[in-house]
Order: structure tokens, then sequence, then C-alpha cells
């Protein structure tokens, strides 16, 4: 299914990156392009999975798996290299191991993660068009910024600007990480009778 190779070649180009990065000016720069270029690609493998009539409970799934391991390799990796403090990637962590074990338990009845959400209001944060696309859009705002902050200490830029921007990117980042424990809240409370279920 083309959809799902799309999804595997984005976590591929992520371990590149990893790969990589770091190594010399320009492969840097190089590395912020993919950046970009992956999270898109998660808008893209969807939409190709919709036009396609390739949908299917085994892509849902593994494009939240796919979303989550790209997501939190970038946390884990901008921590390591003091970019950020320990404590962010460890709080998205923890929100996608305690989201993802509620949601395999919907999955366990029949419920994708999103059909799961029945509750208007909460739906409407966590599957929302305009949910996701914020935090999609901040996270990936972040995760360039990160990726850029090295790239600048390199160049000719004065000190100030470099902390302007990388002031700037810690804010983004944070904001990043509050929506994401934002938007598991509402899975918490829908989840909670899966949970009572299995308990």
């Amino acid at each position: 299914m083309m959809a799902n190779a799309i999804t595997l070649f984005r976590l591929f180009l992520t371990f590149v990156v990893l790969g990589v990065y770091g190594q010399h000016y320009y492969v840097d720069i190089a590395c912020v392009i993919t950046i970009f270029i992956i999270f898109n690609l998660d808008t893209v493998d969807g939409i190709v999975a919709r036009k396609r009539g390739e949908t299917s409970t085994f892509g849902a799934v593994f494009d939240i798996a796919a979303d989550r391991i790209a997501e939190n390799v970038f946390w884990i990796y901008f921590a390591y290299i003091d970019l950020i403090p320990v404590w962010m990637p460890i709080a998205v962590v923890t929100r996608g191991f305690l989201i993802d074990g509620i949601r395999s338990m919907a999955l366990t009845d029949g419920k994708t993660a999103f059909e799961m959400m029945t509750i208007p209001w909460t739906r409407a944060l966590t599957s929302s068009r305009f949910s996701r696309s914020l935090y999609g859009f901040t996270k990936v705002i972040a995760f360039l910024f990160l990726a850029t902050i090295p790239i600048l200490k390199e160049s000719q830029l004065s000190d100030t600007y470099i902390n302007i921007f990388s002031t700037t990117t810690y804010i983004i980042a944070i904001i990043a990480v509050a929506m994401c424990l934002i938007r598991g809240f509402p899975v918490l409370i829908d989840g909670w009778k899966y949970v009572k279920d299995n308990a």
C-alpha cells in the first residue's frame, strides 16, 4: 500500500537525519529541509490513503506509531545535544505511552484513535483538523528552529540575534510540549471507560 510505504519512508528519513546531523554545516542545512519534508509527508500519507481507498486500522495505527517515533526521536535528540531541557522529552514520551496504551485498549473494542473520541469537545480538541494542524505546525516549527540553532552558531551572525532566536525557539518548544499534553488530556476522559473495563 502506497500510504504505508510513505509512512515507512518518513521513518527512514528520520533516522537518516539523526545519523548525519551535526557532521557538516551544509549537511545540517539539508537536514533542516528534510525535517520539514518528514512532517509534511505525515499529511501526504493520509491523503494518499483516502484517495486510493487504502484506509485501514493497520494504516491508522502505523501512522500514529510513526508520528510518535519521529516526534519522540527528535525531542530526545535535541535534549541530548543540550538544545532543550530533558523534562521536555520525558513529558512527551510519558504522554505518548499513556495515551497510546489507552488507545490500544479502545482498539481491542474496534475503535481507532479518533473513533474512540465520543464527547464533542474532546473530539474537537484531539481529532479536529484545526487542532491537529495547529499542533503539527507548532511542533514542526519547534523542530526546524531547534535544528537551525547550531547552524546559526556556526555562521557569522551576532550573538545577540542567536540569543533572540534561541529564546524564541525555547518558547515555541514549550508551547509545543504544552499542546501535546493538552491534546492528550481528552483521551484520558474518553478512554477512561476502556481503562475501567480492562482493569
